[in-house]
């Protein structure tokens, strides 16, 4: 099959790209290689995809909307799966028209694209911070998601908009996955892992936002992974809901949450790290930050409906899992 990733430098693009080429797939990679973060981590992923004759790597960036028409066209997709976008909340208060130009602007621009020839099925990266401040939990894909706290959560639920209109009047069959809070090897250098264990290993006080009192419904990035293969083959069709459904009535789209399903305290995540490099973290508590919110948790059960089962990696492992990578990668042994 021929499958299309947008943001396969990134940290979830480029471990989906990686399984896909595994599982005898061909794989066309978009991806702006910006400096957001260090460009050595995208670079080191996009050599090891390299090595796979399956797949070409294309840079552009999503705000060029021909050269991401033309790359689209090229790739023969049957497959799209958009997951590059500027990400972070926190990053959003800095640089907004980032977000702006990235995930509305570049969003449009692909879904334009994808008018002149329709896939079979578009998948769309959302992410669990388009629940805002419900406080019902676990959060489910029929709640209101009507309420962003932050500007990168405001963005991803315009995406979700835009994908549903061009669903209704296009019929381009969506599926939009809302992420929980995903890691592993790999990951990014701004997401809490990376920043945590570099600071235990070097002696310095790592941040703990809301006095650690923060919950999360922790995601392992091959479980993730997993999801999102079985769920390339579930093409949503309008009109033919399954139990526990978000299917729109007006269009071939649904929405899908992917995540573990269960929530694990901040400071049991920080005593993981600390397990699994053998060092007590020195700790900064701090109140909440803007934009972020105390808990989040999944309801998985319309996950479930559609692909069955999936692997559920415990966080104490998939921290070992991170580790591993991240003394080998950055030579802390």
């Amino acid at each position: 099959m021929k499958i299309f990733v947008t943001g396969t430098a990134g940290f979830i693009g480029f471990h989906l790209a990686r399984h896909l080429l595994a599982a005898g797939h061909k794989v066309t990679g978009y991806d702006g290689v910006t400096n957001y973060y260090d460009p050595t981590l995208k670079r080191a992923r996009l050599a090891l995809l390299a090595r796979e004759p399956a797949f070409t790597a294309i840079e552009g960036m999503l705000e060029d909307a021909a050269g991401l028409a033309a790359a689209l066209a090229r790739s023969e997709a049957e497959i799209v799966v958009h997951l590059a976008a500027q990400a972070g909340v926190r990053y959003s208060l800095e640089a907004p028209q980032s977000y702006v130009q990235s995930n509305v602007v570049g969003t449009g621009n692909l879904l334009e694209a994808m008018r002149a020839a329709p896939p079979r099925h578009f998948l769309f990266a959302s992410t669990s911070s388009v629940y805002g401040g419900n406080t019902k939990l676990p959060f489910a894909e029929t709640d209101r998601a009507d309420g962003p706290v932050s500007l990168y959560a405001a963005t991803k639920k315009a995406g979700e908009a835009m994908v549903h209109s061009y669903a209704h009047l296009f019929g381009i069959a969506s599926t939009c996955l809302r992420f929980f809070t995903v890691y592993g090897p790999w990951g990014r250098p701004d997401m809490a892992p990376i920043k945590f264990a570099t600071a235990i290993l070097e002696g310095r006080p790592i941040d703990v936002y809301g006095h650690g009192r923060m919950r999360r419904d922790f995601t392992y990035i091959d479980d993730l992974v997993a999801a999102i293969d079985r769920l390339k083959d579930v093409v949503p069709e309008q009109g033919r809901p399954v139990a526990h459904d978000s299917l729109s009535a007006v269009a071939p789209f649904r929405v899908v949450n992917i995540a573990g399903g269960k929530q694990t305290e901040l400071m049991d995540f920080i005593g993981a790290i600390e397990g699994a490099l053998g060092q007590k973290a020195q700790l900064n508590m701090l109140p909440m930050q803007p934009g972020d919110v105390v808990a989040t948790q999944s309801d998985t059960a319309l996950l479930r409906e559609l692909v069955g089962q999936l692997p559920e990696t415990p966080v104490a492992a998939g921290v070992a899992g991170f580790v591993d990578w991240f003394r080998d990668y950055y030579g802390r042994a």
